[in-house]
């Protein structure tokens, strides 16, 4: 679609109903995210499963949108905005009422996988829609709208899910979530408008099958990995090997064909990659440690569910309400002066959470997770924001379509990795104690994986930080008018 297309369009949008519509449906279902972590310890005694089963949870959730993602691009193309909205809300409710009646582990597990579908139709299409409605010099602050559902939804979900826990039973989780779920099919019913035409291009089933494998081997091998499989079960190597192959055979297709499934040429513009680099960054960061602090909190620190949840509202709190400022000043002052100190906060908390004993404070974590929370704001949507304000209009639904898709690997492979060092941290710190059995060892030894883990972290943001020196602003003004 041209500019001037895009402009014609445009006149006659509503953005503020739309994009209400959006920040409704993707509050629920990214909130349902991570409101299960809280209710894991419950779900595990419940169901009699491993702490490793119960990650499946998580796992086949982000398998399920690691693989419809990547195809999102070719969907985005075949189908209008209303269609796909109304699509993606219906397979929420039906996977969220699944999971309320959910008998067994079984059950939840089809559920969540319906979930997930839902989710994978509504992400691309909220972030192609904002780019194909707002203009560019004013970007920023809808991203950070936009930023601050993404951020503050998986922020609260285990605060909302502690409370919930403390009294009713983990299925309350979703009967909560349906009716919310239903007001936004009816919200958008009345108020989504199409703002793109289907252009139908042509569907290559080999395209779809390969990325199916690729990505999905990825992230089935990762997380077979920090599922306690260990990186030397054949299963885990077989999985990533073919997913890498099929990876590998999908861009050398792509970049062959005249009219690709998923356009690489996304990758030919700097920003677009530096700023998807340190979106996977952030997300690998974040999902490792949104997944060990909980188990820290309720473990090392015995804090109940609520305690827990709790601790870890301010930082998502003042995430969310520093998305759509840090929006506004990407807006003014550019991507550098965010990016950068974003990343030496990350990497400090990282470096204070691989510090902790049994004895620490409360407050100490709660003031880490703030700091945590607080860089990764500077981080996320500036990057994002810059690096897809790079691209040619044409090329929107691929950039969202990559952006998206890497994110959940990266989330699959960061939540696996810190799983996985936790679980042999914890091993070779028994090893080395004579008596294993003992309680005290035992949290001993947890506490030891979960240091392992954020030191893993350390790492990680300090690869993102290296990388950040090299952003620059994208200018758009050219493309404001």
């Amino acid at each position: 679609m041209s500019n001037q297309q895009n402009a014609a369009a445009n006149s006659n949008i509503k953005a503020l109903p739309i994009i209400t519509s959006f920040l409704i449906a993707g509050f629920i279902g990214l909130f349902s995210e991570t409101a299960l972590n809280m209710a894991l310890k419950d779900l595990i005694t419940g169901f009699g499963i491993h702490e490793t089963t119960a990650q499946w949870l998580t796992t086949g959730y982000l398998l399920t949108l690691g693989v419809l993602v990547p195809i999102s691009g070719l969907i985005l193309q075949w189908f209008t905005t209303r269609q796909l909205f109304m699509t993606s809300l219906v397979f929420s409710i039906i996977g969220t009422f699944i999971a309320a009646i959910a008998p067994t582990f079984s059950v939840l597990m089809i559920a969540r996988v319906v979930q997930a579908v839902g989710t994978a139709l509504l992400l691309p299409l909220m972030f192609n829609t904002i780019l194909v409605i707002i203009p560019p010099h004013k970007r920023g602050r809808s991203m950070g709208i936009i930023g601050l559902v993404i951020m503050f939804a998986p922020a609260v979900g285990p605060t909302v899910s502690g409370l919930i826990l403390k009294s009713l039973t983990w299925h309350w989780i979703f009967w909560i979530s349906l009716p919310l779920l239903i007001v936004a099919l009816v919200f958008g019913a009345f108020f989504m408008q199409n703002v793109t035409k289907p252009t139908k291009p042509k569907i290559d089933i080999f395209s779809i099958v390969l990325s199916t494998i690729g990505f999905g081997g990825i992230v089935y091998g990762f997380s077979s990995a920090g599922e306690g499989g260990g990186w030397g079960s054949s299963n885990v190597i077989f999985a990533i090997a073919i997913g890498v192959v099929a990876l590998v055979a999908f861009s050398i297709r792509q970049v062959k064909m005249d009219k690709p499934m998923l356009n690489l040429n996304a990758f030919k513009y700097p920003m677009f990659v530096i700023g998807l680099l340190l979106i996977l960054v952030c997300m690998m960061v974040m999902l490792s440690a949104m997944m060990i602090l909980p188990l820290y909190l309720q473990t090392s620190l015995a804090l109940s569910t609520f305690a827990a949840g709790l601790m870890l509202l301010p930082g998502g709190i003042i995430n969310g309400i520093l998305s759509p400022v840090m929006g506004g000043l990407f807006d003014r002052f550019g991507p550098k002066w965010l990016v950068i100190p974003g990343l030496v906060i990350v990497a400090g908390t990282m470096y204070g959470f691989s510090t902790v004993t049994l004895e620490t404070s409360t407050g100490f974590i709660v003031g880490l997770h703030i700091a945590l929370m607080i860089g990764i704001s500077m981080i996320m949507m500036p990057a994002q924001t810059n690096g897809l304000n790079q691209l040619p209009p044409e090329l929107y639904p691929d950039g969202t379509a990559i952006m998206n898709t890497l994110q959940q690997v990266a989330g699959a492979i960061g939540t696996a990795i810190g799983i996985s060092i936790l679980s042999s941290g914890s091993r070779s710190f028994l090893e080395t104690v004579s008596d294993q059995k003992d309680p005290l060892n035992q949290l001993l030894a947890f506490t030891n994986g979960v240091q392992h883990a954020f030191i893993f972290a350390i790492i990680v943001a300090v690869i993102g930080l290296v990388i950040s020196f090299f952003i620059k602003r994208v200018n758009v003004e050219q493309r404001a008018h």
